[in-house]
């Protein structure tokens, strides 16, 4: 059961402005990462589902966590299924991230006031997610759908949209500057905060600095 309401999820997106999106499959590496980003500032974190028994490190990391990490809204993206979705939310997901538009996701989310951001590349696909009950809209990915101009162009006539870009985000202040004047809700944001050098390393001091970083630099932007 979620432990965050599709409200608290859509607030805290807004007010951190950074959602980092990760996997592996090393339940302790991804413990790891995910307590850099907290005592990074974080406080919303997308696991993705991209590798087999995904869904299992998913479980462990929830209930680890709500423990050592008890504000941090964990979620799950790159769901494209109401089955996968179902699965996800029987064990904790806060919010389902997915890189379209599924009107069966949408509907077992709304019967559980779980979060749903759907990945839209048009204004008459935002549109349609809204329809279906969505707060924060994933535009994906972000770059290749015409970027912070694109974000700027959808916030002309719908200014009411909440939109989250995944893809062509980084955490320097050229890019976040780019892409919060052009009145986006927050950004998603993986390998660049990620490296797989610093992974490698396990050097989890500089995935903190610079979640510290990224932070500060869309707290100044506001």
């Amino acid at each position: 059961m979620a432990r965050f309401s599709r409200i608290q999820v859509a607030q805290v997106m807004k007010e951190t402005g950074i959602v980092p999106v990760f996997y592996h499959a090393d339940v302790e590496l991804c413990k790891q990462v995910i307590k850099a980003c907290y005592d990074g500032g974080i406080r919303v974190f997308e696991f993705t589902n991209r590798g087999d028994f995904a869904a299992e490190v998913f479980g462990e990391l929830t209930k680890w966590s709500a423990k050592e990490c008890p504000e941090m809204i964990m979620g799950v993206g790159s769901i494209i299924d109401e089955a996968t979705t179902a699965l996800y939310i029987s064990i904790g997901a806060n919010f389902i991230v997915s890189p379209l538009i599924d009107e069966g996701m949408a509907k077992v989310c709304n019967k559980r006031k779980i979060a749903w951001s759907p990945g839209c590349g048009s204004v008459t696909e935002i549109g349609r997610a809204h329809e279906l009950g969505c707060e924060v809209v994933k535009i994906f990915p972000g770059s290749s759908v015409g970027g912070p101009d694109f974000v700027k162009g959808v916030m002309g006539p719908m200014p009411y949209a909440s939109i989250m870009p995944t893809g062509g985000v980084s955490p320097d202040e050229e890019n976040l500057t780019s892409w919060f004047k052009a009145g986006v809700h927050c950004v998603g944001m993986g390998s660049q905060l990620f490296p797989k050098d610093v992974l490698a390393k396990k050097d989890f001091s500089y995935i903190s600095a610079k979640c510290k970083e990224a932070l500060s630099i869309v707290e100044k932007l506001r």
